[in-house]
C-alpha cells in the first residue's frame, strides 16, 4: 500500500516501512498473514543512477511465524528479477493483532525489525479531493477527514545503521519498494 524511509531517532539510522494488504477493518486484521510466497524488497540506489545498489529483503516463513530479514546487500540480480540474497540479518516473530507488546528483533550489526499489523498511517480526505474534483471545492480542509481512520495494514519495518549503506554520493538515497510472488 505505501513505503516511507525516513531518519530514525537514532540519526545515525534509517527507517524502512513496507505496508501491504491495507484497508482492512479491525475485524478483518487478526486473520492477516504475510504471504510466505511474495518477497517484500527495499530496492536501494546510493549513487543517484536509480538502478538498485543495495537491497533489504523481507521473506515471511509460516512454519514459524517469523519475517527474515536479508541485506542490505548488492544484488546479483538487478531489476524485476530477485532471490533471496545473504544470510539473514535479523529476524522477528510476527506481533498478533491487538498485542500489548510488539515483538523487535535486533541483530549484532544494530538492524531492528518489526513485523505485524499496524493502524493505515496514510491521511487522506478522499471526499474533499472528490469535491475538488467536481468542482465544487476548492481546496483541501485544514486538517481533513481522515477517509483511512480505523482501517489497518501489515506493516515491516527495518531500522538500519546509515553505516550498512556504504558510501552514498551526495548524502542521499532513492528507494523504491516491490513485492515479488515466488514462481
Amino acid at each position: 500500500t505505501d513505503m516511507y524511509v525516513f531518519r530514525a531517532a537514532d540519526p545515525n539510522n534509517l527507517v524502512f516501512v513496507a505496508n501491504t494488504q491495507g484497508l482492512r477493518s479491525p475485524a478483518q486484521t487478526a486473520a492477516l498473514k504475510f504471504d510466505a510466497n511474495t518477497l517484500i524488497e527495499f530496492n536501494i540506489d546510493t549513487n543517484g543512477d536509480a538502478i538498485e545498489d543495495l537491497v533489504l529483503q523481507g521473506a515471511y516463513d509460516a512454519a514459524t511465524n517469523k519475517m527474515r530479514v536479508y541485506g542490505p546487500v548488492a544484488p546479483s540480480e538487478k531489476g524485476t528479477r530477485s532471490k533471496i540474497e545473504g544470510s539473514v540479518a535479523a529476524e522477528v516473530a510476527v506481533t498478533a493483532y491487538g498485542a500489548a507488546t510488539p515483538a523487535i528483533g535486533t541483530s549484532t550489526s544494530g538492524i531492528k525489525v518489526f513485523a505485524g499489523p499496524r493502524d493505515d498511517p496514510f491521511f487522506f480526505d478522499l471526499n474533499q479531493y472528490k469535491a475538488i474534483l467536481a468542482g465544487t471545492a476548492t481546496s483541501f480542509n485544514n486538517p481533513g477527514t481522515d477517509t483511512f481512520a480505523g482501517t489497518n495494514v501489515l506493516s515491516l519495518v527495518v531500522e538500519v545503521p546509515k553505516t550498512l549503506l556504504g558510501t552514498v554520493t551526495g548524502g542521499k538515497v532513492n528507494v523504491w519498494l516491490e513485492t515479488k510472488k515466488k514462481i
